[in-house]
């Protein structure tokens, strides 16, 4: 005996409400497998009550074509609205390609309706549907979705300013503060009791969660008041507690977050400091005012970086460190006060970098932690090696050579125990 598959516990009705035009009946009665944001099965049991079949046909009724396309149709919704950042969208049918009905689907079939994501971008999904009786395939098509932001869904209890702008699609929750001057892109999510507050953009698809604080005043003495702001990327992800400030008058007024990057819980972004894209702050991680941290650098738990400093392009700083000149570039700095480990190899291969970038990178640190040159003398013997020439080390030298705190080129004692600090 053939096992039963395990359905899925789904709120059907709720979902499809998001479906613009949907024929007013569910042809969805129970989902079956369920791999989020890739693939969806359902099953929809045929009666002879269906109303379609009154006028196709009298005496010989079939399931017209239109109607198995209108159920993968549904299956597709609800694969792509139990998104978590689709929960507010709604979908609609832009075009079928390649249908083709195999089979006639009479009362009492029980069909099979399988959907698989193939492509997705902003405003539009490509789908591959098909429809089973049994083992044979009855139908199937590719499906073009169209993705459409729903109204702003805004918690009674939360707190938005009139003239605060929540973007399309937006979701904000429970007990949430967000001020007047507060512009927030599309299909964003605000958590309960989140604060943001200020002169603030956040850009599209971000996620901001419970008892954040964004956008509130600096920690400087200095501050009297004045008019600055924070702006804010795409798809940026700010866990609980984390806290980031406006800038000030005397650091420019700005304080920038790029996009796609993630910070953690407890971590805290002072005023005036400028990080880039793809960046990943640990638990507890924490700027001083005016810190520039460079794209896809690691800041790890509970790790801080002094005021002024620069975190330079897939840097690596190790947990609990404290971070008083520039950390170097692709490099791994750990301790209190901490040192360069040198080259955080494994970080450049996950990112993708060829092996003959990682081996002039690896050369030209050797001269900087391992010739017992001097900084000046080491830079100029790299310029003048011909066998590291590559943008990466070019960028590496620039860095050093603008550098106005210094680079931090403190090698561990040899009486230190080698550590693990790769990501």
């Amino acid at each position: 005996m053939q096992p039963q598959p395990l359905l899925v516990s789904l709120d059907i009705p709720h979902v499809l409400d998001g479906l613009h035009c949907r024929y007013p009946a569910f042809l969805v009665d129970a989902v079956v497998e369920h791999d989020p944001g890739r693939r969806m099965a359902a099953v929809k049991n045929v009666t002879v009550n269906e109303e379609y079949f009154q006028g196709h046909f009298p005496g010989m009724p079939l399931m017209p074509g239109v109607m198995m396309i209108e159920s993968l149709l549904q299956v597709a919704t609800l694969l792509l609205r139990t998104d978590q950042d689709s929960g507010t969208s709604r979908a609609f049918l832009r075009g079928v390609n390649h249908a083709k009905f195999r089979r006639q689907v009479v009362p009492g079939d029980r069909i099979k309706l399988d959907v698989v994501l193939r492509r997705r971008r902003t405003g539009l999904a490509v789908v591959r549907g098909e429809a089973k009786v049994g083992t044979q395939i009855v139908a199937e098509a590719e499906l073009l979705v169209g993705i459409e932001a729903d109204a702003v869904e805004i918690h009674p209890s939360a707190i938005v300013h009139p003239s605060a702008v929540v973007g399309a699609g937006s979701v904000v929750e429970p007990h949430a503060v967000i001020g007047a001057q507060v512009r927030i892109g599309r299909n964003c999510r605000v958590g309960a009791s989140a604060v943001i507050d200020g002169d603030t953009a956040i850009g599209d698809a971000s996620k901001v969660y419970p008892f954040a604080s964004i956008g509130l005043i600096p920690q400087d003495l200095k501050f009297k008041g004045e008019s600055t702001r924070l702006v804010i990327g795409r798809r940026n992800v700010f866990r609980e507690f984390v806290t980031v400030h406006r800038g000030t008058r005397g650091g420019g007024g700005v304080t920038s977050v790029g996009n796609d990057n993630v910070f953690m819980a407890y971590a805290h972004v002072a005023h005036d400091c400028r990080i880039g894209d793809r960046t990943i702050f640990g638990n507890g991680a924490t700027l001083g005012g005016h810190v520039v941290v460079e794209d896809e650098a690691t800041i790890s738990a509970y790790s801080g970086v002094h005021q002024f400093c620069r975190v330079g392009r897939q840097a690596f700083i190790g947990g609990y460190s404290v971070v008083t000149k520039d950390a170097l570039p692709y490099g791994k700095t750990v301790g209190n006060r901490a040192r360069i480990y040198g080259l955080n190899t494994i970080g450049l291969v996950r990112r993708g970098s060829s092996q003959g970038t990682i081996a002039r990178l690896k050369r030209a640190y050797r001269y900087l932690l391992q010739s017992k040159l001097n900084t000046t003398r080491a830079v100029r013997r790299i310029m003048d090696d011909p066998d590291v020439a590559c943008p990466e080390v070019e960028y590496l030298v620039e860095f050093i050579r603008t550098s106005k705190r210094g680079v931090n080129l403190r090698r561990p004692s040899r009486r230190v125990e080698p550590v693990d600090v790769d990501e």
